[in-house]
């Protein structure tokens, strides 16, 4: 009775020789192939890359030398001035090669002057400081922005190209148009994938500015609180 629900059609030839063939071994998908794949636009977008990289890496180094200050700089020029030796804070400032050391510099020069008028003085270093740590950042974000949109053109480009040969030849196979899909999309996921690095490398290197701004305000009250302590 089984057979009655279980009714198997019997192997012919063909099935059988079909069934004996080894299935086709699907194709491998080279990185390298599909970038070049991609078209012309991925020239731009590796571009783009290399900069977002570069510009990183410059900014990076620059913003860390404020965050590696020595920890005993404004203790030895808390001594110095507290001792009267002015000229050896000078000194310890100006050899500090720092943005935090240039700032105090500044102040030192200014002693002897009205407090409000060495905190302007050192108010303007900072910011000049803050510009010069700032610089090249809007690069990024720039190519945070950019990046994406190069990658969409490419894609929508590639797109009217497909479905124009499409209309001029009339042919519409479906292997063909999936790969040509899949290859237009790489743009776009390139694209999408170099503005999440600039965008991340550029938040990261912001919340350093920030520290770094943190750091060189303490300075600033620091020194400024020497200034008002009494001298021996």
């Amino acid at each position: 009775m089984l057979h009655w629900f279980l009714q198997i059609p019997p192997i012919t030839g063909d099935s059988a020789s079909a069934a004996s063939l080894p299935a086709a071994a699907p194709k491998e998908m080279h990185l390298w192939d599909v970038l070049v794949a991609g078209g012309p636009l991925m020239i731009p977008l590796a571009l783009l890359l290399v900069a977002a990289i570069f510009f990183f890496i410059e900014r990076y180094i620059a913003i860390r030398r404020v965050l590696q200050l020595d920890e005993h700089f404004m203790g030895l020029i808390r001594d110095h001035i507290l001792n009267g030796n002015i000229s050896a804070a000078k000194s310890q400032a100006k050899n500090t090669y720092n943005p935090v050391g240039r700032m105090i510099h500044k102040g030192i020069q200014r002693i002897g002057k009205p407090i409000d008028a060495i905190e302007r003085s050192m108010e303007s270093v900072a910011q000049l400081e803050m510009y010069e740590l700032e610089r090249n950042l809007n690069i990024l974000s720039v190519i945070a922005r950019a990046a994406p949109i190069f990658g969409f053109i490419g894609t929508l480009a590639g797109l009217m190209q497909l479905f124009f040969n499409i209309n001029a030849t009339g042919e519409f196979v479906l292997n063909t148009i999936a790969g040509g899909l899949y290859v237009k999309i790489v743009t776009s996921l390139t694209g999408l994938l170099i503005g999440l690095v600039a965008y991340l490398g550029y938040s990261f290197l912001m919340a350093q500015v920030d520290k770094a701004a943190n750091k060189m305000e303490v300075a600033a009250s620091d020194f400024l609180d020497v200034l008002q302590e009494p001298t021996h």
